[in-house]
């Protein structure tokens, strides 16, 4: 079940007194993001000047595009609370422990990650980390991280850097594959909630499994991910929290180790992006094996330039001042194409601020 504080148990608040309080908690959460990244850009410029980047200008009208994206999400994730996707106070859940622990320390951690940016050492970790197992995509310093994925101090700091990247609106991103997929459970209505299976792929901290679980607490939740670090990270998450323990296993997306047609539901959040070509097309493969005929697949990532031409220039900028080795190649790929490709019928696709959606149907024949 769903925990609320004491006061909104002995003081309901009006809706639209809620919302507005919504509107503002997102709305700091941008604002603290955007002073962190200003003032840490000016300081580490006075401790160690960045080599120029080869960046494109960003034209003036595309910052109230932006804006109008981030209004339109934030809206978006008060409807679904509204309409019943998930409860309100998943809306103000924050890792604040996390934040005070860890927000020190991710500040110390930019200056590693300015220096190692200047320097382009994209593949750098230390040297207690074993590197034997893992495929070579995978060892990179993606975003210029520290240790990559591959240290519990990258998984500390991970949902820090990823909400300051966003201004915030991580958690909203994540919980738009909710709705549509509690719309596409309801094929299985006559299977018990309990033994209704789901499987994340590359589930990381955990933050996207902790999310279904709010919004289906019945359901059965697994999850996957190539780094033993993040996984302990998730397992923390997951159990500082209600509800039944997601069941995790270390594992590639490109080889889950489940049997055919086991889950109701495969998700993937912000993996693709990551991904070589060939990588995503058998991670696709692999979900449409182990997903049951009639059941869902849905991929969150990063916007396309098929979807967002608008924004063009921040696509190009990313893959330039951030590590993203694949990401050039990911934002012309055809996911539709590749999903159709392994036997996948019914695509959607959704855009919500600077992420993409999928939703696709594996056939009953």
């Amino acid at each position: 079940m769903q925990s609320t504080s004491k006061i909104d148990q002995l003081i309901p608040i009006p809706d639209n007194l809620a919302k507005l309080t919504y509107q503002t908690f997102q709305q700091g959460k941008s604002y603290f993001g955007l002073a962190h990244k200003a003032l840490t850009t000016q300081l580490l410029n006075l401790i160690s000047p960045r080599v120029e980047i080869k960046s494109k200008p960003v034209p003036p009208e595309v910052i109230p595009k932006l804006q109008q994206r981030m209004n339109q999400i934030i809206e978006a994730d008060w409807q679904d609370a509204e309409r019943g996707v998930y409860p309100q106070s998943v809306l103000f859940d924050n890792p604040w422990s996390d934040f005070f622990r860890y927000y020190p320390v991710l500040c110390l951690d930019t200056l590693q990650i300015w220096q190692r940016a200047n320097q382009k050492r994209y593949q750098e970790f230390s040297p207690d980390i074993a590197m034997d197992g893992y495929p070579s995509y995978y060892l990179q310093n993606f975003h210029h991280q520290t240790d990559g994925y591959l240290s519990d101090w990258s998984a500390n700091l991970y949902d820090l850097q990823v909400e300051i990247l966003f201004g915030g609106t991580a958690d909203p991103m994540r919980r738009r594959i909710l709705a549509p997929l509690k719309q596409a459970l309801k094929a299985f209505d006559s299977t018990p909630p309990q033994q209704i299976r789901i499987l994340d792929v590359a589930c990381g901290t955990g933050r996207t499994l902790k999310l279904i679980r709010d919004a289906l607490p019945k359901a059965s939740l697994f999850g996957v991910d190539l780094s033993p670090a993040y996984l302990r990270k998730a397992n923390q998450l997951l159990t500082e929290n209600q509800g039944e323990l997601p069941q995790l296993l270390q594992a590639n997306g490109e080889e889950l180790p489940y049997v055919d047609n086991y889950f109701h539901a495969t998700t993937s959040v912000f993996l693709f992006h990551e991904l070589p070509a060939a990588a995503r097309q058998r991670v696709i493969e692999e979900s449409f094996r182990v997903t049951q005929p009639g059941g869902v697949f849905i991929i969150c990532d990063s916007i396309q330039m098929s979807d967002s031409p608008e924004l063009k220039p921040l696509m190009e900028n990313f893959h330039e001042m951030f590590h993203e080795p694949y990401y050039k190649h990911y934002i012309t790929d055809d996911l539709v194409e590749r999903l159709d490709k392994a036997g996948f019928t019914d695509i959607t696709t959704e855009v919500h601020f600077m992420s993409k959606y999928l939703i696709a149907r594996k056939p009953l024949v």
